[in-house]
């Protein structure tokens, strides 16, 4: 680990890296989201993709990965590594990334994950961009990228360098009133934190999920290496609303109503009309504590992809539309 340098740009040939968030043997739904993208970005750069799982008793669920996109996948089991700890995964996953050099690292913004990727970035002495909602490494789909969703002057997209090969991460920046692009050109390997709901699953295919190559890297994990215990995990009795996953979301904004109470629950009443639906909102709706942050949606929400879309007292602000805007 010593020789490790993260500067050594030609080193880093170890392909594209997904982080792959489990929890108690369940695969998170942004792992295959980030493995389908991941995918893209290795095809890009002519390079494999790989997820890497941390857990324990965790290999029976890692060639599923496969099915997304996943060449292969590095299982770390341990079972200190059952439950997540912020000391414990870092030190594994900086462990393997310092042995197999991967060129890009996408971990999801959950909480894990943006507990871990700031962590791992800075021990690892690279740079990390948050929150990202656009991935790119080929200049022409970037540029096509920026006509259709910049207010760039055409000249200076077309300026941008063909030969371009780093990772350009884009992410709402001034509380979702800009979209800036970052690189990470001088470091590897390329960090970031994706948003859950962002990226599209690709369709599963079980021909690849059967091929996809399993490798156990060796590592060492003590006690002694992890700072905090876990004495048990207790789930929450909330139930928060799957605006990600749902068919039909009816978002209500500022103007639903003057009686507030009674527009939303007429907008709950459409949401199930059209078919179990869920209500969504905007920004301004959650900041005025009418509803929860997790019925969020744009830019510094959620991102929805649903069949159904209908916005009930909402101005169409460029940040609550560029959360919706792949709707049916």
């Amino acid at each position: 680990m010593s020789t490790f340098n993260s500067a050594d740009i030609a080193a880093f040939n170890g392909g594209v890296w997904v982080f792959c968030e489990q929890r108690q043997g369940t695969m998170m739904p942004t792992s295959f989201e980030l493995i389908s993208e991941g995918r893209k970005l290795a095809d890009e750069l002519g390079t494999k993709l790989y997820g890497i799982l941390l857990g324990h008793n965790i290999e029976g669920i890692a060639k599923e990965l496969g099915g997304y996109g996943a060449d292969g996948v590095y299982v770390c089991d341990h079972p200190l590594l059952e439950n997540y700890t912020t000391d414990g995964y870092t030190k594994v996953i900086c462990d393997t990334v310092m042995e197999y050099k991967p060129e890009v690292m996408l971990i999801g913004a959950t909480n894990i994950g943006r507990d871990l990727g700031p962590r791992c970035a800075a021990r690892l002495h690279t740079g990390l961009c948050a929150d990202c909602t656009h991935l790119d490494i080929d200049v022409p789909k970037y540029k096509q990228f920026l006509r259709e969703s910049s207010t760039l002057a055409p000249a200076m997209i077309d300026g941008i360098p063909e030969e371009d090969r780093n990772l350009k991460m884009t992410r709402p920046a001034f509380g979702g009133h800009l979209m800036a692009t970052i690189i990470c050109p001088r470091f590897r390997p390329q960090m970031s934190t994706v948003r859950p709901g962002v990226m599209k699953k690709a369709p599963y295919d079980a021909a690849k999920a059967e091929a996809c190559r399993i490798v156990k890297p060796a590592f060492s994990l003590t006690a002694e290496d992890i700072q905090t215990q876990v004495l048990s995990v207790e789930k929450a009795a909330n139930k928060l609303v799957d605006l990600i996953g749902a068919d039909v979301v009816v978002a209500v904004g500022r103007g639903i109503s003057k009686d507030v109470n009674k527009g939303i629950e007429l907008a709950e009443q459409l949401a199930a009309a059209l078919g179990g639906g869920v209500v969504g909102a905007s920004r301004a709706v959650t900041d005025a504590g009418w509803l929860g942050a997790d019925h969020q949606v744009g830019q510094t929400g959620k991102t929805v992809h649903p069949k159904i879309y209908v916005a009930l007292g909402i101005s169409g602000a460029i940040q609550h539309a560029a959360g919706m805007q792949d709707s049916e």
